[in-house]
C-alpha cells in the first residue's frame, strides 16, 4: 500500500467523524458512557466480521499484551476524559482544548523515525486550528472555576495525539488489533456506565438508528481506517486535515436543519483549507 493511499484511507476517518455530531444529537437520550459501550461493541463486532471473512485471526498471534493495553487505554482513555471534561467545563471551552490533538499530532510526529517536521507543517496546523476554533469556541469564555474540566480536556488531547503518533511506531502490528481495542473499550465503558450512570435507551426508532449508525461509522469503522492512516500514511497531513471534521460536522448539521448557517463558516473553511494546503506542500517538499 502506498503512502498516498494510506493517507486517503486515514482521511475517511475524518469524514466519518463529521457525522459524529449528527448521530450524537439523534441518540441524545442515551448517557455518554452507555452510548460509548454500545458503539464500541458494534465497532468490535465489525472487526470480528472483517477479521473472520478475511481469515486474519492469525495476525493477532504473538501481539504483545502491552499493545492491547496501549490501544485500549488510547480509545477508552480519550472518550472517558472527553465526557468527563464536558461535565466539568462548558462544552465550547472543553471542546476547543480537546481539539488541540491534531496540532499535537503534527508536533509529536517530528520525533518519529524517518519523519521530517518542517516549520510549514506547524504553521499550517496552527492556521487550521484557528479555523476550527471559529466553529468550536462560539461564545466560549474561559473561567478559573472550570480548571479541572480544562485539565481533563487537555488530557484528552494529549491521549489521542499520543495514541495516534505512537501507533506509527507499531506499523508492523496488523490493524485487526483494533478489533480487540474496541471490544475492551466497550467492556470498560460498560463498567464505568454501571458505576456512574443510569441506563436509558432511545425512545424512538430514530434514536436507535442514530446509536447504531454511530457504532458503525464515527465510533466504529473510523478507528480501523485511522489506524491504517497513521501507521502507513502522511501523519502530518492527516493531523492538519483532521481540522476539517468540525467544519464538515457543522455543515452536516446545517443540511439536516439542526444548526443555522453562520458567516464564520466561510472564513473557517478558508483557514482550514489553507492550513491543510500548507501542510501538503511541506510534505511534498520533504520527500
Amino acid at each position: 500500500m502506498s503512502k498516498t493511499t494510506a493517507t486517503l484511507i486515514g482521511f475517511v476517518a475524518v469524514l466519518l467523524w463529521a457525522l459524529l455530531a449528527l448521530f450524537t444529537v439523534g441518540a441524545h437520550e442515551v448517557p455518554p458512557l452507555q452510548l460509548n459501550a454500545v458503539c464500541f461493541a458494534i465497532g468490535g463486532a465489525i472487526g470480528v466480521v472483517w477479521t473472520t471473512i478475511s481469515n486474519r485471526w492469525g495476525e493477532l498471534r504473538g501481539v504483545p499484551v502491552s499493545v492491547y493495553a496501549f490501544g485500549t487505554v488510547g480509545l477508552f482513555g480519550y472518550h472517558f476524559l472527553y465526557f468527563s471534561a464536558l461535565r466539568a467545563a462548558p462544552p465550547a471551552e472543553a471542546g476547543l482544548i480537546a481539539y488541540l490533538w491534531p496540532l499535537l499530532i503534527v508536533l509529536f510526529s517530528g520525533f518519529l523515525p524517518g519523519e521530517q517536521l518542517r516549520p510549514l507543517h506547524l504553521i499550517g496546523a496552527g492556521i487550521s486550528f484557528v479555523g476550527a476554533a471559529l466553529i468550536i469556541a462560539q461564545g466560549a469564555v474561559f473561567s478559573g472555576a472550570h480548571g479541572l474540566g480544562y485539565l481533563l480536556a487537555a488530557g484528552c488531547a494529549l491521549t489521542w495525539s499520543s495514541y495516534s503518533v505512537l501507533s506509527r511506531r507499531m506499523g508492523d502490528v496488523s490493524s485487526v488489533v483494533v478489533t480487540i481495542f474496541c471490544l475492551a473499550t466497550a467492556a470498560l465503558s460498560f463498567a464505568a456506565h454501571l458505576a456512574l450512570e443510569q441506563t436509558v435507551w432511545p425512545s424512538s426508532s430514530y434514536g436507535w438508528a442514530s446509536m447504531i449508525a454511530l457504532g458503525v461509522g464515527p465510533v466504529g469503522a473510523a478507528f480501523y481506517v485511522w489506524d491504517i492512516g497513521v501507521k502507513r500514511g502522511n501523519i502530518q497531513l492527516l493531523g492538519t486535515a483532521s481540522y476539517a471534521a468540525p467544519l464538515l460536522s457543522t455543515m452536516v448539521l446545517i443540511l439536516a436543519g439542526i444548526a443555522e448557517p453562520r458567516t464564520t463558516l466561510l472564513l473557517s473553511a478558508v483557514l482550514i483549507t489553507l492550513g491543510a494546503g500548507m501542510a501538503a506542500y511541506a510534505s511534498r517538499h520533504s520527500q
